[in-house]
Formats: structure tokens, sequence, C-alpha cells
């Protein structure tokens, strides 16, 4: 039997025949079915060890492959006991005869039980027994393409979607509103609070009946469930808010060619039979299989964890969805999408992190945490002291009698009056923390970054909304940053002569001959045929597009002749280091092997010895003829160009060099070339950059330009852009080379990095050592980044901002905020909303200690000099309530103004609460104090009312107070703040439903509130005595303040 199979490898045709035939039994069926299992996994262990041997770099991942392969096949095969044989299901794959045929000629089975979808490439056996002929068996079968892909019509797509399924997974489902009610109830207060409640609910009953009774009790529950139900939603909203961006961000776009024509689509619309292009940075968007390409390597660490990247090529084709590219570019073959991929089964299975809790949180999470415990302790002895005056009878109910009368007193009574102290002790604990500046956070922080979606800035990470206001150095890339990304050629030089137009009468054949192959084999772009005569489609970077088109156009090149004519033999890919790419092909007609290079002008040119003439001659290199195309690139730089140059030389078979790992990778000649050609490419300023530069550094931020361009194009550019002076003679070391920086020691860089305005020539380690010295010089550090090696950086820095355009997927996972235009004017906006986030947060703090404060003082004089409270438990949760959660919403949600970007930015250690807030909150604080403790004590004399309507006077003055004091907040240091309020409605509309529910809450809900109507003369003087916190607002900024912290002195931090 182990011959025949090791003869005959048809597994299928084997285990066929034993589970259709009749003559075995149940016993010999399994143990064939057992042998062949075994014999089947040996053979592929062979297999993959042979191939282990003959690469011995990626060991641990071909041990990964092995064990994968081991366990799917034994597990497949071990379980035809309890599964049925079947051929492909012609049901879902009706519309694919192809691929029926060829899977029904080639004799393959596929094991499947009832429910399970097809498993196309899923398993890497279908391809070690080459079932399907290879990659292009494969391609034909699913009915696609390699250069025009599928069809792509809406009948195609829907088939492919039904019989394979789509490219998405099952996500833990949202928390709903009802987790964020459960959570609130967890809090320790709100469930002492309802336990007080229903005690007082319960005595009332008894002792008023129903009807009466559960005024008190009932009132408690209500303000307890209005606090949870607000919080609840608040929190919910957030949630929904988060998913919304975190499908934004997923939403990732790539390149696929369908019906011959290279587009993108969303990552979700990608179907089985899909040809994708991929780029270094590019996340594999689903399984598949490697069609061609060069030089193509992946990191799989997020799917095996081996930190090693591995080589993909036809003798080892499998691509996992979720890995990265490291290198290289490839075209692969969609195979599995979405939850029939190993990536969408453990995605499937990982809920996302929504509570991250950002710096500015915790500090204000210790914060409450510190006034919390001053505020228990306040209620503590407020509760002592109650209780003591209660239990030695210095208490008198509402008719003036005495409350306890020792043993004579109904127990009853004692319980409905101790849970009634208690009651107020807790209220003076819930009313005492501030418990809204975590909620506060949350709202400015959603409200900003929705806001900051519409600016073109997609927040990752919370965190980076309030460190991008403490910003002061924002290191930026040139292209498509502050420039727009739109190249053209504008010029073209060959040699030393300047061609400007003619190119067909002024090149001879053969030099056009080799800048076509130049440009059209040495690229990551590509051309689409046009439709009807029209111009054709180029895709790929700008830089690519603007050659092919120049090419094509200026040119004559004819793409698909070229590739026709010609055979790649190896490609050396484009990297930020050497910055320049290189290919060698076989010309098919002569059979001649040529080499060409393309990449920075300068670079390009050290390695050339000779170059060409317009008529073909080539001329020699001397000194002075290479001091001539130097300048001839100075000149086109100093004039903003980026420079690029065409280098070629042919070589025989045995010139050919390989890398030291075998005759597996070729090594392209790199000196003694012949120069083809430079061209010139312009990139336009951004509109708004200069403007949005010079916004910056009012703000007190400085611009440093990073870029790989050569020193002229970068201080053209930069001069364009106003990051250094037009008439101002720019002084040594503000503008550096990156080998320059990288060759300083520690010491120099420290001493230079300051007054470092542009680097030119750097390379992603050296973005990453600025980084790190700026960090350590105390700055607070955003960098821009769109390529793989910009990942280290944009991770390094404080606030790592990526391209959404051009920035690779790596780039965009690294940093913290999507800038999606790619526009200077976006990362300018971005601080804006910073610094607006981190001033909002400040408003309401001030707002909120001055209630707290205020209250917290009232009530402790109040009880323990007059053995009770002015405000009840209800009316103090209703001020909790209105005040924090629609204080909050009120002040958060202001927008950002231009005074924002004229202060320096904040420190990293500078208090929240500063010595100005202090100022005004405490004017505010004692105010309130003191005329409510007069109305407390002197009320009743004063205005000639009863003890409930002095009571409801001081409840209304209080919460007026409040809403008269949330204009203040507006402004912690203008005079006037009122400038800009008409812009504002949300905060008008807040204070005018926070009047309202006021105005509810005392004349119609008394029984609820414990209040007394009041008349028009009684609501002037509250509103009177309340509008005079606009006076003291003003008058009180006029104090100067010193600028220590004034919790230091107490050695406390805000």
């Amino acid at each position: 039997m182990s011959s025949k199979l090791g003869l005959n490898s048809d597994y299928g045709f084997f285990l066929d025949s034993i589970t259709s035939t009749t003559t075995f039994t149940k016993a010999q069926k399994r143990w064939r079915i057992a042998f062949a299992a075994i014999h089947f996994t040996l053979s592929l262990s062979r297999d993959i060890e042979l191939e282990k041997r003959n690469q011995l770099s990626i060991i641990a991942q071909k041990r990964w492959r092995l064990a994968y392969t081991m366990i799917y096949s034994s597990r497949a095969m071990l379980s035809l006991s309890s599964r049925r044989l079947y051929p492909v299901r012609r049901t879902q794959l009706a519309s694919f005869p192809l691929l029926t045929s060829f899977l029904k000629s080639n004799k393959v089975m596929v094991i499947m039980t009832d429910g399970e979808g097809e498993r196309l490439g899923r398993a890497p056996e279908v391809w070690r027994c080459r079932r399907f002929g290879g990659a292009n068996g494969l391609t034909k079968a699913l009915q696609s393409d390699p250069k025009d892909g599928i069809l792509g019509d809406d009948p195609d797509i829907s088939q492919r979607k039904s019989s394979f399924g789509t490219n998405t997974y099952n996500k833990p489902p949202p928390k709903g509103l009802v987790h964020f009610v459960l959570e609130a109830f967890k809090d320790t207060t709100i469930f002492i609070l309802l336990c007080c409640a229903a005690l007082s609910l319960g005595f009332g009953i008894k002792e008023h009946g129903g009807k009466e009774g559960w005024y008190e009790g009932g009132s408690i529950f209500v303000a307890v469930l209005l606090v949870v139900v607000v919080s609840a939603l608040s929190n919910f909203r957030q949630e929904r808010q988060f998913d919304k961006l975190s499908k934004i961000s997923d939403n990732i776009k790539i390149d696929v060619i369908r019906v011959g024509r290279r587009q993108k689509i969303s990552i979700f619309d990608i179907v089985v039979g899909d040809v994708v292009f991929l780029t270094i940075g590019d996340q594999i968007p689903a399984d598949g299989v490697f069609l061609g390409g060069h030089s193509f390597q992946v990191d799989e660490s997020s799917m095996t964890g081996e930190s090693d990247h591995v080589e993909v090529d036809i003798q080892n084709p499998f691509l996992l969805s979720g890995s990265k590219v490291a290198d290289g570019y490839a075209q692969m073959l969609v195979t599995s999408v979405g939850m029939n991929t190993a990536w969408g089964k453990m995605m499937s299975s990982i809920a996302r992190d929504s509570d991250e809790q950002t710096p500015l949180q915790a500090r204000l999470n210790k914060l409450t945490s510190s006034i919390g415990k001053v505020g228990l302790a306040v209620a503590s002895l407020v509760l002592v002291v109650l209780l003591i005056r209660y239990f030695t009878g210095n208490t008198q109910d509402t008719n003036g009698n005495r409350e306890f009368n020792g043993s004579t007193t109904d127990i009853n009574d004692v319980f409905d009056s101790v849970v009634r102290i208690v009651a107020v002790a807790v209220t003076i604990v819930v009313v005492a923390i501030p418990e809204g500046l975590p909620l506060a956070v949350t709202l400015t922080l959603a409200y900003s970054m929705k806001r900051m979606m519409v600016d073109q800035a997609m927040v990752r990470k919370l965190s980076a909304c309030e460190t991008m206001g403490s910003a002061n150095v924002i290191c930026t890339d040139k292209t498509g940053t502050l420039t727009m990304n739109q190249m053209k050629v504008t010029k073209f030089w060959l040699g030393q002569e300047d061609i400007v137009e003619g190119y067909s009468e002024k090149i001879s054949p053969k030099v056009l001959e080799l800048i076509h192959q130049g440009v059209g084999l040495n690229t990551t772009g590509s051309v689409c045929k046009p439709i009807s005569g029209s111009m054709p489609q180029f895709s790929g970077s700008p830089t690519e597009k603007a050659i092919l088109s120049w090419a094509v156009v200026e040119l004559g090149m004819n793409m698909e002749k070229l590739k026709q004519s010609s055979t790649i033999l190896h490609v050396e890919t484009f990297n930020s280091e050497k910055k320049r790419s290189g290919v060698s092909m076989r010309n098919n007609a002569e059979n001649s092997i040529h080499v060409h290079w393309k990449g920075a002008a300068e670079m390009v040119l050290a390695m050339c010895s000779t170059y060409y003439q317009g008529a073909g001659n080539i001329l020699s290199i001397d000194e002075e003829g290479r001091k001539q195309l130097e300048k001839i690139i100075q000149g086109m730089a100093a004039s903003s160009l980026r420079c690029i140059a065409f280098a070629h030389t042919q070589v025989s078979e045995e010139e050919i060099q390989y890398i030291e790992d075998g005759k597996t990778h070729q090594k392209l000649k790199e000196d003694g070339l012949t120069l083809l050609g430079i061209v010139g490419m312009k990139d336009p300023c951004r509109p708004g950059a200069k403007m949005a530069i010079q916004a910056c550094r009012s703000a007190g931020v400085d611009i440093k330009m990073i870029t790989g361009d050569n020193v002229f194009t970068a201080k053209a550019i930069a001069t364009e852009c106003g990051i250094l002076e037009l008439d101002q003679q720019v002084t040594s070391g503000e503008v550096v080379e990156g080998v320059e920086f990288r060759n300083y020691t520690h010491e120099e860089r420290m001493l230079k990095v300051d007054h470092i305005r542009v680097m030119a020539r750097s390379s992603p380690f050296d973005k990453l050592l600025m980084v790190q010295c700026l960090k350590q010089k105390g700055h607070v550090v955003a960098v821009t980044g769109d390529g793989t090696n910009d990942a280290p950086a944009l991770k390094e820095a404080d606030v790592g901002l990526s391209m959404g355009i051009e920035g690779t997927e790596v780039a965009k996972e690294s940093s913290d905020i999507v800038i999606l235009d790619d526009d200077f004017a976006s990362i300018a906006t971005v601080l804006r909303w910073g610094r607006c986030v981190y001033n909002n947060i400040q408003k309401f703090i001030q707002f909120q200690l001055t209630v707290n404060v205020a209250a917290l003082v009232i009530n402790f004089i109040a009880a323990v000099s007059a053995g009770d409270v002015p405000l009840t438990a209800v009316q103090l949760l209703w001020v909790n309530l209105i005040m924090d959660t629609l204080g909050a919403l009120a002040l958060a949600t202001e927008r950002p103004t231009d005074e924002l970007m004229h202060r320096p930015p904040v420190g990293r250690t500078e208090p929240l609460i500063t010595n100005i807030m202090w100022r005004n909150l405490l004017a505010q604080a004692l105010y309130q104090i003191a005329i409510l403790l007069t109305f407390q004590f002197r009320g009743k004399a004063i205005f000639n009312v009863s003890e409930a309507v002095k009571n409801t006077l001081i409840f209304n003055t209080f919460v007026l107070c409040q809403v008269f004091n949330e204009f203040n907040a507006r402004k912690l240091e203008k005079k006037n703040v009122f400038t800009g309020l008409h812009k504002n409605r949300l905060f008008l509309g807040i204070v005018g439903i926070t009047i309202v529910l006021q105005i509810v809450m005392v004349e119609f809900l008394k029984n609820f509130a414990d209040t007394v109507k009041l008349s028009w003369w009684q609501w002037l003087i509250c509103i009177a005595i309340a509008a005079m916190s606009w006076p003291i607002g003003w008058f009180v900024k006029f104090i100067p303040v010193s600028q220590k912290p004034f919790l230091s002195y107490l050695r406390i931090r805000g």
C-alpha cells in the first residue's frame, strides 16, 4: 500500500475507494484512513524538510508551516470516520464551471461538513500536491487573470461573495446602553444613596401612608436614576463614537486589478479571485498565493510570533492575512477572505478596548480622588455632629418639638431620623466629589475627535488630543505635507544638453529605447490601457506617475510592447536608505542583459563614469564634466525641482554577481555605469502651508523640515514655505544633511539640534535620532511620517502624525493621528484642537470646583451650627446632575479660537489648576458662601418669610449663581466673557434648558424637590444676587497672581 501511495499521490482517489467500497469493515476503513493520514503527513514533512535544508535563513517559519500542515491534514483526514467525502459542491459554485470541471478532472476532493464554506487555499497541502496546476491553474479555476483580474461586475462580485464569503469578520457585539447603566449602578456612592432611598421610602410610607410617604425616598430614587441614566448615555455615546472611528480606521484602501484596470477599493470589498498589488508597508488584506513580484518579504509576526521576515516566491507562495509587506512588491491572488482566514478567526475573538485612559484623565481621576477624600472627611464629621445633636436632644421637628426623647421615642422615628442624617452625609460626599471631571474629558475628547474628522484628522489614540496641545516642536516631511504631491516633469537633461521639446528628433532610437527600459521596467507604477482612444491611466506613487506619464506622452513609450520584449531577472526595490532602485533585465530579441538604476540624481551620478549624448555617443565623465553635471543638478534643485537620474550598463552572463547566500539573489552592478539622463519634477507648495507655519510659530511651536531631497531642493522649498526667511542669510547649522547630523557626537547633536531648521538627504534613522535628541532636551515632539521605515520615529515621538493618502499601513498603525489629506494646514488645526481640549477641561474644572467648594462649606457650617442642612439630598443631586452633565456639555464643546494660537505651549509638568483658576474660583465660591450663609441664618428676618420659603430661596439662588458663573468660566483670563457667545448655540441652549428645568423644579415639583412656590419679586431677588457673579468675575481679573503654583505651598499636585 505504501509503495502504491508513493507512486500515486492521489489521496483523494484512494480515500474515495476506501469509503465507497463495501468489502471493508468499519474497523478496516478507519485503519486505512489513519494510515493514509500518517503517510500523507510524512511525505509532506519530507518535502518541507528538503526545502528547509536549502533555505537555512528561514528555519523558524518552515517549522511553523510544517506544524500547521501536519495538524491540518491529520485533523482533516482522521475526522473522515464521522464526515462525508464530497466533490466540491456545485450548489455554491454553479457559476464557476471552470473551477468545478477543473477540480473534477483532477479528481480533487474537498473534505467538508454540512454548513462549512469552501476553504480553497486555506490548507497548504492543496498547493503541495499541486492539485490546481500551480498559481496559473488556480487563477484560471477562479475565473481570474493575472493581468486583467476578475470581471468585477455586480453579478460576478455577488456570486463570489455568496460562494466564498465576504472579507469581513464577526466582531464581538458592542456594549449596549444596559451595560453602561449597570456599570453606573456599581458606583459605591450610588449604592449607598439607593440604600438610603429605600429605607427612607419604607419609613415614609409606614409613617405617612402610601399617598404622601413616598415623596422623600421616591425623590432620591428618581434623582439617582437620572444621574445614572445621564452618565450611562454619555458613556454609550462615547462607545458608539469610538466604534464609528474604528470602522473608518479599519477601512484600508488597496490596489486591485479588475477588467484590466488598476483601481483602489476598500479592503472589505475584496473577493476570492481578486489580483491584489502589494508594496512595502501594505497590510495583506486576505489569504492568498504569490503570482509574481520581486524581492518580496513579509512580516508575519502578528500571526506566527516570528520576528524574522519571510521571503515569498513561487516556491514558497503562501501569504497570510494580517501580515505586513517588509520589502519588495508583488501581485497576490486572493484565495480566502473574512472568517475563512486565520486572521479573521483571531480578530473576531478580540474585543476592542475603548476604555483607554488618557494622561489627563488619569490626572483628573487623581484630583477627583483627593477631593473625594476631603469630602468624605467632611461628611463623616457632619454625620458624627448630626448624630450627637440628635441623640442629645438638640434637634427639633417641623412643629418645634424635641425629636429624640430617650426610650419614649418610637424606634421607627429613630430609624427614620438616622436614615435622613445618613442621607445628608452621603449627599455631601456626592456633591463634594467632582464626578463631572472625567465626564468632561470624555465629552470634550469625543466632541473634538468628531470635529477633527471634519477637519481632516483622524485620532487613533485619545491621549494624542491632549499631548498635541503641549507640542512645541513639529518635525514635518516635505513631499505631500508642505507640497501638493502633484509631480510633473518640467526639465530633462540628456548628458549636458537641456532638451525642451522634440525628443524624438534629438534623441537617438538606441538611447530612447534604453530610457524606455529604465522608466518602464524599473518602476512600481503601472500604465492602464486607454478606453476608446482616451489618455492612459497611471498608478503608483506621485513620482512614479509623473515619470511614467512623461515617458508615455513625451517619449512615446509603449508599456505593453516593452514588457513583451523584455524579461525581468532581478529587482532591487527603492528604500529610503539608498534612495535608489535597480533592475536587471534580458532583451529577448538580442538576448542581452542590461542593468538599469533610477534614484536621487547626485547618488546615481556618483555611480556613473560615462554619459550618453543625444546622438547616442558615450563620453567619459572627467572631473570638469562631473562638476558641470553636479552644477546642473544643483541648478534644478535650487528651482524647487526634485531631481531623478537614470543610469544603465550592459553585463554578460559571466559578470552577473550574486549575494553570498548562493545563486538565488542577484547583486546588481553599482559602478562604472552610463548616465542616461536627469529629469526635474516640480511639486508646488500647498497654498495654506506658509500661513499654517506662521500660525504654529506664533503659537511658540518650532517647525523643522526633514526630507530625503538634496540640500538645494530642501532649502528652496523651506524658503518658499516660510521655514527659512526669504531675504535672511541662512546661518551655519540651520540646514544640515542627514549624514552630517548622524556623524555628530551625542554632545554635538544635543548642542545643535535646537538650531536645525532643515535636514536634507535624511534617512528614517536620522529622523528617529532627531526625535530622541529633542525629547531628551525636554521638548514635546510631534512627527509626521508616511513610510514603513518612519514607524520607529512615529512611535518614539510624543505625537505621531501619519499621512492618510501616501502613508503606508505600517506608518498609520504606528501613529497617533492620521492626517487624512496629507496637508500641513491640517497639522496646525490638530494643534489648535489639542490646545482647545486642554483649555476646555480647565474651564470646566474652574466651574465645577466653585460648585463643590461652595456647597461643601455651606452644608458643613449649617450642619455643625444649626443641626440641619439648607440643601437637601434631592436638591444637591439635582445640582450635581445639571452642573456635572449639562455644565460639562456646555463648556467642553467650546470650539478653538485664534487666541489659543497666541499662547506659549503648556509644559508637561505644569499644574492643571493654575493660579488664575484658583483666583477666579475662590472669588466666586466665597461670594456664594457669604450670600447663602446670610440667607441661612438671617434670611427669615431679612425677607420676612417662612422656613420653607427661605430654604427654597437658598436653593434657587445657589443654582442661578452657577448658571451665571458658567459664563465666567468661558474665559479664564479675558475680562469680556461674552466674546463669540452668539456662535456657540449649544452653550446658549444648555443654559436655557437649565433655567427652564430649574423653574419646573421650584414651581411644579414641590413635593419632589422639597420646595415651595416663589413670588415674582423673590425670583428677581435670586436673579439679581446671582447676576453679581458677572461684575465680581470682571473685577477679580484685575488682581495679579504669582507664577508659583498655589498648590505647591500645600505640596498638592492639581
